[in-house]
């Protein structure tokens, strides 16, 4: 792994756990989130404007989310070491391998 991949990583896991603080503390009203975690109507603790400003938060965090999921998913990345074509050149290998050995079988005859 890359000092950049190790990078993202870690940024996406810091951004994910303040994504889910931001969802847990919003408020019930509006029909967001926040009433499944039971979050209170943080209104009145932090002021007046104070649920514009998280939800305008969570949008921008959850973009950055977004955008840091694709980065860390194309750093990743790599060539050839899917399992699925791993097994398709297994499976590929194995078929002519027991067709040779048909053919041996059926010559030897």
């Amino acid at each position: 792994m890359g000092v950049l991949s190790i990078v993202l990583l870690v940024l996406f896991v810091l951004v994910s756990l303040f994504l889910i603080f931001l969802v847990s503390i919003q408020g019930e009203s509006s029909s967001s989130l926040g009433g499944i975690f039971g979050g209170n109507d943080s209104n009145s603790s932090f002021g007046g404007k104070t649920n514009k400003v998280i939800n305008r938060l969570t949008a921008w965090v959850c973009g950055a989310f977004l955008v840091l999921a694709i980065l860390v998913a194309m750093v990743n990345k790599s060539g050839s070491s899917s399992v699925l074509v791993k097994g398709a050149q297994q499976a590929s290998t194995a078929a002519a391998a027991a067709e040779t050995v048909a053919e041996d079988a059926g010559s030897a005859k």
